[in-house]
């Protein structure tokens, strides 16, 4: 199997069940994917285990290391069967068509890819309009002031090589998607070949009631950004990071 597709979900019914019938449209690469919740009484964990009965592909998983998204993730990791991994968040759908240029970049050669909304035409639609200018700012500010060849850091959607999690994850945020925030930053950090595909994110197209929480969220995220500052190098003067791109043909630049 070439690919893993590690969803944390909570609370999430619908949208995991659309999830899954659009990846089964959209993929040709063999694939798994592996829906993991903190707790068997959410409302997931019902749904995943129901879409598993019928496709033996997808997978319901108890998250047993601890509460948080990255532990959610490591959960994930150790069960998966493959060498290619991929985060994926729940309330997304339309980032999925950005998954079989990811592993185009990863057969590549590239060791972390990256979608991103904010560079090659890709974008967001709906959400915190503040969440979304204080995001696309700090993606901004953190480009220039490092030498990241990422247009969008933050992004929750990232795809690495399963032997290279643990060198990922040294340092990560136990709560919230921060984690993926300094996946990046450890990833340019250890000198991986980077890549970035552009997609279209459309915030709770489907799925239940968002626990976004604005002042959270930008703490969470100002403290890896200074991290990230303090661990890669400054952007030196009219040089070019080196960064491999795929556009999808759904991408309207």
């Amino acid at each position: 199997m070439k690919l893993s597709i590690v969803v944390p979900v909570r609370n999430e019914t619908l949208n995991l069940k659309i999830m899954a019938k659009v990846m089964s449209a959209i993929l040709e690469t063999e694939y798994e994917i592996i829906f993991v919740y903190d707790s068997i009484d959410d409302a997931s964990a019902v749904a995943a285990q129901e879409v598993s009965q019928r496709q033996p592909h997808i997978i319901g998983l108890l998250n047993d290391i601890g509460p948080g998204v990255a532990n959610a993730i490591r959960s994930a990791v150790v069960r998966a069967q493959s060498e290619y991994i991929v985060v994926f968040v729940a309330d997304e759908i339309v980032p999925i068509l950005a998954i079989p240029h990811m592993v185009k970049l990863m057969d590549d050669g590239c060791d972390f890819v990256n979608a991103t909304r904010y560079g090659y035409g890709g974008r967001r639609v709906g959400g915190s309009l503040v969440g979304h200018a204080l995001s696309s700012l700090a993606n901004r500010a953190f480009r220039l002031m490092t030498f990241s060849p990422l247009t969008d850091c933050t992004s929750g959607v990232k795809m690495f090589r399963r032997s290279q999690f643990d060198d990922l994850m040294v340092g990560g945020r136990e709560q919230g998607w921060g984690f993926a925030f300094e996946m990046a930053i450890n990833a340019q950090r250890l000198g991986y070949q980077m890549g970035e595909v552009p997609t279209i994110s459309v915030d709770r197209m489907f799925g239940g009631k968002s626990t976004f929480s604005l002042v959270p969220w930008a703490v969470n995220y100002l403290k890896v950004f200074f991290i990230g500052i303090g661990r890669l190098p400054p952007r030196p003067f009219r040089q070019k990071p080196n960064v491999s791109i795929s556009v999808p043909e759904n991408i309207f630049r």
